[in-house]
């Protein structure tokens, strides 16, 4: 008898542990609303790896390039002093047919905007067909050993810049008058920047010099 009672009890436990529900967080609920709502757009061109392969194959040109941006003032405009891009990754990428279709796709706004949550992705074969290249800490980087053809490169770029300004600190009065107190502050502001370029090799042997920014 107590051993079918402590049958009964298990399966009772069992029964009950299947039946919980785990309510999941707010936050995983917005991002799985978020998902489910994506719109993604492709290239309707097939992509053709045999060509891109092709186009990635050892050459004699070469690539030489430095990656850079402005500064921008505390109100973010574009400055005159260079910030380089120290030690950040470059992407490139062969212009093929399936490319700029792509790459036409991606810079329409109604097509692409994270904000409305409207992607455009390429073929993961697509994006495995690339060259990568790391730049220096003076925003350097090469691409060796390139064949004659047209190419895309781009590279995300982190950097703070540091801002000086006067900061009120009171006010007093004089003979004269009032008097406004100023003390030296300065605060950190952090930027990204995409940077982006087309380069054609047109001769093999070539070297082009380009600026990506």
């Amino acid at each position: 008898m107590k051993t079918i009672s402590l049958l009964l009890l298990l399966l009772f436990f069992g029964f009950t542990i299947k039946a919980q529900y785990v309510e999941p967080e707010k936050a995983d609920k917005e991002a799985a609303k978020r998902k489910a709502s994506e719109v993604i757009t492709m290239p309707t061109l097939k992509f053709d790896s045999l060509q891109t392969k092709s186009m990635l194959s050892l050459g004699k040109g070469k690539i030489v390039g430095e990656a850079f941006t402005r500064q921008r003032n505390g109100y973010g405009m574009k400055v005159l002093g260079k910030v380089k891009a120290n030690k950040i990754k470059v992407i490139l990428f062969p212009v093929t047919p399936y490319f700029e279709e792509y790459y036409k796709l991606w810079s329409d706004k109604s097509k692409n905007n994270p904000k409305k949550n409207r992607y455009v992705y390429m073929d993961k074969d697509a994006y495995r067909y690339r060259l990568e290249a790391v730049t220096n800490s003076d925003g350097e980087f090469t691409f060796p050993d390139m064949k004659p053809g047209k190419y895309y490169l781009y590279g995300s770029m982190d950097y703070t810049l540091n801002y000086q300004y006067n900061k009120y600190a009171g006010s007093g009065y004089d003979n004269y008058g009032k008097i406004d107190y100023y003390t030296p502050s300065s605060y950190n502001k952090d930027f990204n920047e995409f940077l982006e370029t087309f380069v054609e090799v047109k001769n093999d042997g070539e070297v082009v010099n380009v600026k990506l920014k």
